[in-house]
């Protein structure tokens, strides 16, 4: 043992700690692996987020050297990973958005007890708007939405300036609200209503 256990909450300890004692590592697959799959699972379905979660986990642990240890949480390093591996599904998640826009139908991330259809309705022009965004416009629109992650955390995930982040968010936002506004199906106290929270 090369020092004191590492701290639970302290991802830059587990981190170091790891390069002498690799097993350590799981503690950090333990922690952020279920937020990082359930991030995948509702951007490409649950049979790529397994292989999304496995993947960023394991280039997490063969990089670990690099990580930037003055940074306490490796949230955003992870996210950052699995938003490389996600873009190059970019064609898979394009067509399950236009499928969702076309038919109604999530394939991708709805239950049987998701399915009413208030949700179903609501659904549809909102996959199309997310459909249309650019990819870089829609990483960090779904990691500010899906996985909760702040303007810093987002521009350090995706390795971009913070004011790139506030520019594709500010416009994203934009295009989806437009979207959902201008849908011929939502009169426009609905398409507002419906409109969700995280493109206001």
């Amino acid at each position: 043992m090369t020092g004191p256990p590492a701290s639970p909450d302290d991802d830059a300890e587990v981190i170091a700690q790891s390069l002498e004692e690799p097993e350590i590592f799981a503690g950090l697959y333990d922690r952020h692996a279920p937020d990082i799959h359930r991030y995948a699972a509702r951007r490409l379905g649950e049979g790529a987020a397994d292989d999304i979660t496995a993947d960023t986990f394991l280039i997490a642990f063969r990089s670990r050297r690099r990580f930037d240890r003055s940074r306490s949480s490796a949230r955003p390093w992870l996210y950052g990973i699995a938003a490389n591996l996600i873009g190059k599904h970019r064609r898979s998640e394009e067509r399950g958005l236009r499928a969702l826009a076309r038919t109604g139908q999530d394939l991708v991330a709805a239950s049987w007890s998701d399915r009413c259809d208030d949700r179903i309705a609501a659904q549809a022009p909102l996959a199309a708007a997310l459909a249309a965004l650019s990819p870089g416009d829609r990483h960090v629109l779904l990691l500010v939405a899906w996985a909760d992650l702040g303007y810093q955390e987002v521009a350090q995930a995706l390795g971009i300036p913070l004011g790139t982040v506030r520019s594709r968010l500010n416009r994203a936002r934009r295009k989806v609200r437009e979207a959902l506004c201008t849908d011929p199906s939502f009169p426009p106290a609905d398409a507002m209503e419906l409109t969700p929270s995280w493109t206001k």
